[in-house]
């Protein structure tokens, strides 16, 4: 804190004065105008596409209509929020997102964290450059095509099955069993994202003071010692980071990829929150019961953002706010 001399008998330091909010935005205006221009696009982006639509969250407490509009529909409060606690289907949607959301978090997230450390250890640069890109490549695969792919590999007499028959395997279509849907949809994310989602991993292995590394050899410590005293500490913040907002899409499981790998035989354990608002809103018309369980899929979503970081703040010191 600065101090000035006050022209009498100095009893103590006086603080200088704080500037007003208005005339520390005018001085960082004055100071990144340009800046300031450039983040207006990515503002713009965030009403429009984010915070705009969250006027239609009203008619999750109305009995919506097109013809009468947001605000003359008829209220009807948390009628349909209690509907969906009571529906036959809440618990199987409730627990399949729940499921399939723990083991791809518990698959998935360490995933891309092992293959950036391993690409870190790669000697050649055009090698390490190599395995990178061809990680990278399934991340910019459409959705449809992946499924495609897999529908492909696991029919009857896909290479799967005929692989598996050299093991006395029965040759089935796997999409069409429900135990082979979960271990599908998680080995299918695991290799579409893997390579995207340790980018950032590799960004902070490179951030690492090799001095660090260099004292360690001296002192004779292996690949195993370095590894746990210097690289998973230095990584440990962004790890936290990655996964708390991680833990927050756990509800988000996206609809459009189950929609393309389930199918009636398997709706016992492949429908989840996504896809029952994709049927009630689009397929059945109701938008205000469809508008209820997204809004309930978000606030949990929010719940568990929130009490992850309280918990990694609490226990590591490192949060997102």
């Amino acid at each position: 804190m600065k101090y000035h001399h006050t022209g009498r008998r100095q009893t103590g330091m006086v603080p200088c004065r704080e500037l007003p909010l208005s005339e520390k935005f005018s001085r960082d205006w004055t100071k990144n105008k340009s800046l300031y221009f450039l983040f207006i696009p990515v503002l713009f982006y965030y009403l429009i596409f984010h915070y705009g639509p969250m006027v239609g969250l009203l008619i999750s407490f109305q009995n919506y209509k097109p013809s009468t509009g947001f605000f003359h529909s008829s209220w009807v409060g948390l009628k349909h929020f209690k509907d969906f606690f009571t529906d036959f289907y809440f618990q199987r949607v409730f627990f399949n997102t729940l499921k399939i959301s723990f083991f791809t978090l518990i698959f998935t997230f360490p995933m891309p964290i092992i293959l950036a450390l391993l690409i870190n250890e790669l000697r050649g640069k055009l090698y390490s450059r190599m395995v990178q890109t061809i990680t990278y490549i399934p991340h910019f695969i459409s959705i449809v095509v992946v499924v495609s792919i897999m529908m492909d590999l696991t029919c009857k007499d896909g290479a799967i099955n005929q692989f598996l028959s050299l093991f006395d395997f029965k040759p089935v279509t796997m999409l069409n069993d429900k135990q082979y849907f979960l271990p599908l949809y998680v080995i299918s994310n695991i290799w579409q994202n893997i390579g995207w989602n340790s980018i950032i991993y590799l960004s902070a292995l490179t951030a690492i003071d090799s001095e660090l590394y260099e004292a360690a050899k001296i002192d004779g410590a292996g690949k195993l010692r370095q590894l746990l005293a210097i690289t998973l500490p230095c990584l440990l913040p962004t790890i936290i980071i990655m996964l708390i907002l991680q833990v927050g899409k756990m509800f988000n499981v996206g609809y459009e990829k189950i929609i393309l790998m389930y199918n009636p035989l398997t709706y016992e354990v492949a429908d989840v929150i996504s896809t029952y608002v994709y049927r009630k809103g689009l397929l059945e018309m109701s938008w205000s019961y469809s508008a209820a369980v997204g809004m309930f899929n978000s606030v949990i979503s929010f719940l568990l953002v929130w009490f992850t970081n309280r918990l990694s703040k609490k226990v590591s010191g490192n949060s997102l706010w």
